[in-house]
């Protein structure tokens, strides 16, 4: 991928310019892409935390939902507003440069906000500063310097160092820290919590791939360290030559004696610590555990309330804060006429019964255009449901205290006194 070239980089960096810098040993610790060890010694790297399926799972899921969903622009006119089909629109709805698909560019970039913790990607602009391209940066070749007050990114391509303005550098972070360079990735943060992860699928993997056989100690009359080990080698050869042969039963020498060493899965809770690990993982990522194919004690209607909390309470968060990001960077903080905008109504659609008495709800209260509602099931317009309705029985309240009283006397007509 070719990045396009704007300035040479400056080399200085002091006190007063504080930046993340790329030399010093804590780069990728800043950027929450290093290795991480817990407490228990397990190095937690991207890769080895995707090896869990639960994180795998999350990561996935919210990454491919926000690219899936439609993004669209807007020309706001006084109170009105009318969707762009072409230009900026194209590129972010379609494809963001030559090589790369609106949705892969999203994916790609909320997998790394997800995973080490932040995302960059390259505004490029014409002569007349329009927005031409979209270009994906890797993280790990980024520092992020402030000068001045003003804040500039330096890119290493090879070996030559671009620098961009803010305003052409869209910046998206899980979280930022207090200086507003650094952030906090998920992993990096939860270190400790996904190393218990990953030990638990190591020891259950030993388990098994020992065929079931926990650790175990050769105690008998051992007269030199030789006899030692070669009654441990002995042992350990019968155990694996059982195991192949799929035998049920070996025998000891007269005073040689097997004893276990620790516990089996079932004491050491195996099932119930993978199982708290996928809640620790709904917890990181404030996903519903059903989301993460976590079914354990769920109902249907629980289900749907999960369904919305998704939406209310994990989607919309990373939506709003893609749509200010995108927003600054494309048309500028005084450029309040142009705006992006990403349509949630599919992730909110519910049943088709649902969905029609939603629709003739809005119709009939003069609230949807029968064409609005057409569109949002991909059906082409009629030609009168461009207008607004409402019930034709439907008038104010006081319109009734306004109709004249009947006269007194009046008898009420019966059936047939017109035809006399």
């Amino acid at each position: 991928m070719k990045i396009p070239t704007i300035k040479r980089a400056e080399k200085r960096s002091t006190l007063e310019d504080p930046s993340v810098s790329p030399t010093a040993e804590n780069f990728l610790q800043s950027f929450g892409m290093a290795n991480y060890t817990s407490k228990g010694g397990t190095v937690v790297t991207i890769d080895a935390a995707l090896s869990i399926p639960a994180i795998w799972c999350a990561v996935n899921f919210i990454a491919s939902t926000l690219a899936s969903l439609p993004l669209h622009v807007y020309d706001r006119t006084g109170d009105d507003r009318k969707r762009v089909r072409d230009g900026i629109a194209d590129i972010l709805g379609f494809a963001v440069n030559d090589e790369t698909t609106s949705f892969e560019w999203r994916y790609h970039f909320f997998m790394n906000v997800l995973t080490g913790g932040r995302a960059f990607t390259f505004v490029e602009r014409n002569k007349r500063e329009q927005v031409i391209n979209l270009w994906p940066l890797d993280p790990s070749k980024v520092t992020i310097v402030r000068r001045v007050g003003r804040t500039f990114y330096e890119y290493r391509d090879g070996k030559r160092t671009l620098v961009y303005e803010a305003r052409e550098i869209i910046d998206l972070a899980f979280m930022m820290q207090g200086n507003l360079l650094k952030h906090r990735g998920p992993l990096a943060a939860c270190a400790q919590a996904i190393g218990l992860m990953i030990d638990s699928n190591s020891y259950a993997s030993n388990y098994f791939n020992n065929g079931g056989v926990p650790p175990y100690v050769v105690t008998g009359n051992f007269q030199t360290k030789e006899a030692i080990k070669r009654a441990a080698e002995e042992f350990e050869g019968t155990i694996l030559d059982v195991l192949a042969k799929r035998r049920n039963a070996f025998t000891l020498p007269n005073g040689m004696e097997i004893k276990t060493v620790g516990s089996d899965p079932d004491k050491s809770q195996l099932i119930e610590t993978k199982r708290f690990g996928i809640e620790e993982v709904a917890r990181i990522y404030q996903l519903p555990p059903a989301f993460l194919q976590d079914l354990t004690g769920a109902k249907f209607n629980n289900v749907e309330q999960q369904d919305l909390h998704l939406t209310k309470h994990t989607i919309r968060r990373w939506v709003n804060q893609l749509e200010q990001e995108l927003n600054l960077k494309l048309f500028g903080r005084s450029n309040r006429n142009q705006f992006v905008e990403f349509n949630m109504d599919g992730l909110l659609r519910g049943d088709f019964k649902t969905r029609m008495e939603g629709y003739a709800t809005g119709i009939t209260h003069g609230v949807l255009m029968p064409n609005e509602a057409r569109r949002r099931e991909n059906l082409s317009d009629a030609p009168e449901g461009k207008h607004l309705f409402i019930q034709g029985g439907t008038f104010p309240i006081n319109y009734q205290l306004n109709l004249p009283a009947p006269k007194a006397g009046a008898a009420p007509k019966k059936e047939g006194d017109d035809e006399a």
